[in-house]
């Protein structure tokens, strides 16, 4: 008899998300085991318990999920379970707490639709953030130029040097973002703009957009009125608006969408993967082959 699916879900926050729980039952997963408010003293246990259960051969068919909505909480939480492993004794498992990583992995493929992204000079706002630096990181392994834009310049530097450090070769530069004027010339040579900033935020205006003669594709990843790039909707999708691509929120999610899906569904093809923004990035490249 074969085993079935067992998706082990470790959520950081008070409740386990639903919204986690039902795309890993629209995924294939036969049971899903929810734990919420983990910490990383609790995941030994509940990683060895998806370890020692089942025999080495029969490792690929459970797996875990790390979510919440605390980011570096989420981070911690997936190193903690990789650090349980040895030999053969291992499972895999994704991170996307807060969908920061299958959000940016369809945010920066909206963007590889349009244009090849090596050498491109992209922008993204809200850098400094979960999303921003995944998908900042995404369009440095892809080739692009890229800025870091935030409120705080220091803050914006110290992200374009994480990065740097990340993705050897690599052109990332942290820019301040404070005032229209800072924008529009963080902005001015940008052919890719991604807006990355916390729900109800504008981060760009259209009067400011519509200055950069280089711009290509706008990509806005808020869904909460004001959206962060003033004059595209949230339901634009590959939108045309005179030379520019227009991509809103729900616009890239069901991009978003498909890859969660399909990282989860993978998980359970071997017991080895570790599924980070490029792990991600790289199964979304394959649904759009």
């Amino acid at each position: 008899m074969s085993k079935q699916r067992i998706l082990i879900q470790l959520d950081s926050d008070k409740h386990a998300s639903v919204f986690d729980g039902v795309v890993a039952v629209d995924s294939g997963v036969d049971h899903l085991f929810q734990y919420s408010q983990v910490s990383v003293d609790d995941v030994e246990g509940l990683v060895h318990g998806a370890m020692f259960t089942r025999g080495p051969q029969d490792l690929h068919q459970t797996a875990v999920f790390v979510g919440g909505s605390d980011v570096a909480t989420g981070e911690a939480l997936a190193e903690a379970a990789t650090n349980c492993f040895f030999g053969p004794m291992r499972v895999s498992v994704m991170m996307d707490s807060n969908g920061a990583n299958t959000t940016a992995a369809a945010a920066v493929l909206a963007a590889a639709r349009e244009m090849n992204l090596n050498g491109v000079e992209a922008l993204v706002l809200a850098g400094t953030g979960p999303v921003g630096l995944r998908a900042g990181r995404l369009l440095a392994t892809q080739g692009a130029r890229v800025k870091l834009g935030s409120r705080s310049l220091e803050r914006a530097q110290q992200a374009a040097a994480a990065i740097q450090s990340q993705v050897d070769g690599s052109e990332v530069q942290g820019v301040a973002t404070a005032t229209g004027e800072e924008t529009l010339l963080a902005a001015k040579d940008a052919e890719v703009i991604i807006a990355a900033g916390a729900a109800g935020i504008q981060l760009i205006s259209k009067s400011v957009w519509e200055q950069c003669e280089q711009l290509k594709v706008l990509i806005d990843l808020n869904a909460v009125p004001p959206l962060g790039i003033e004059g595209v909707d949230v339901m634009d999708k590959a939108k045309a608006d005179g030379q520019q691509i227009l991509y809103g929120a729900i616009g890239v999610g069901g991009t978003k969408m498909k890859i969660h899906k399909a990282a989860i569904a993978s998980l359970f093809e071997s017991n080895e993967q570790v599924l980070d923004a490029e792990e991600i990035y790289s199964i979304g490249e394959s649904l759009e082959s």
